[in-house]
């Protein structure tokens, strides 16, 4: 089963992707998209990975997302968060669409557990500067092309999860 979560920042959506998978059998592995470059984003990984219990794997993948999924084989896999892999594709000058392809692909070949976190971002102002609104873009486009593939679809709001698919 493929589930996408999305919701704001400080939402609930990565404490709602993890239970999702506590109740399957460990062990399950945690795909971090996002690198620590100051000590606020240190921290936040640290909390991350604070509140985890025994039986995660996490593995570190800023951007090769597509084959740490093929190399999780049949474990469950809890992938956080989308919208940090997109900003590391962006900022490093990666091809966006072959990615976002290579993802599709990699997707659509798992068939056990699989746990999408998403930042959604296109609820707010237009940003002001081009790479900011390309981004914006680039979130929702992907969030659409997994939802449409995706057996569930949850929105979290302060905590609490909306089921919008599934």
């Amino acid at each position: 089963m493929l589930t996408l979560v999305l919701g704001g920042a400080r939402s609930g959506k990565s404490r709602h992707a993890e239970e999702l998978l506590a109740g399957m059998p460990a062990p399950w592995i945690y795909l971090a998209t996002g690198q620590a470059w100051d000590e606020e984003m240190r921290a936040r990984v640290a909390e991350h990975r604070a509140r985890r219990t025994e039986g995660w794997q996490t593995i570190e993948v800023p951007v090769t997302l597509a084959d740490e999924l093929d190399e999780a084989g049949d474990r469950p896999v809890l992938v956080d968060c989308l919208t940090l892999w997109l900003t590391n594709l962006l900022l490093g000058d990666h091809d966006v669409e072959q990615a976002v392809s290579r993802l599709m692909a990699a997707l659509g070949r798992r068939q056990v557990a699989t746990v999408l976190v998403g930042s959604e971002v296109g609820m707010g102002i237009v940003p002001e500067n081009a790479l900011a609104r390309r981004f914006r873009d680039e979130a929702g486009l992907l969030h659409q092309r997994i939802a449409t593939i995706a057996d569930r679809v949850v929105l979290v709001v302060a905590g609490l999860p909306l089921v919008v698919k599934g």
